[in-house]
């Protein structure tokens, strides 16, 4: 096709070696935890359904809300960062986009990458498994996939069980077993998916 010629617009998938199902979260660089839970949960009704460290700068706090759909945004925020009006740079920013990766194809995904010649890292993040690249802009770009079966209605409650059940273990973070335990908590089917091997998922991204 000409570069003169626009790209068609059609809701077909195109002939391209990865599909993504869906937005898995977006992760903002977020203010303070006070502003921020009063905005999202005290104003927009948004559930707060996790909270613990950021993992890659555990002077921060990594909020994740319940958007109403099972879809999650999350929050890397600061008691010394105060609410902005207006956009700048910081507060209010994209720290990455985060799509879904069907687990059957997420070792295909890496290879997709690769030869695309796009450079990658990948990491257990306890919960989920991550493949972490960047796009054309610098931005990063996060593939995620679930370790279990998580219907999307049920996401926030699985996720707001693993934080009990993680608080109650005195762990730093979410991990394998308090996502599993949690999924057997709200009496669903625990299937877990066959992923490789990854790093564990703590003070890899920059």
């Amino acid at each position: 096709m000409s570069h003169d010629e626009p790209t068609p617009v059609t809701h077909e998938l195109p002939d391209s070696l990865v599909h993504t199902t869906g937005t898995d979260h977006i992760t903002i660089w977020g203010s303070n935890e006070e502003d921020t839970i009063e905005f999202y949960q005290d104003l927009l009704g948004m559930p707060l359904v996790l909270r613990q460290p950021n993992l890659d700068d555990p002077s921060q706090t990594h909020l994740f809300f319940d958007t109403g759909d099972g879809r999650i945004l999350t929050f890397f925020v600061s008691d010394d960062r105060p609410s902005a009006r207006g956009q700048r740079a910081g507060v209010g920013a994209v720290h990455h986009l985060c799509f879904s990766i069907d687990p059957d194809e997420y070792e295909d995904t890496m290879q997709a990458l690769e030869d695309a010649g796009h450079g990658y890292n990948v990491f257990d993040r306890g919960i989920f498994h991550s493949i972490y690249t960047r796009d054309n802009n610098g931005l990063v770009i996060e593939l995620s996939t679930d370790k279990y079966e998580v219907p999307d209605d049920r996401r926030g409650e699985v996720l707001a069980k693993a934080q009990e059940l993680r608080e109650a273990d005195g762990a730093d973070y979410a991990k394998d077993e308090h996502l599993r335990g949690a999924i057997e908590a709200v009496g669903l089917e625990v299937v877990e998916h066959d992923l490789p091997d990854a790093s564990a998922g703590v003070g890899g991204l920059e």
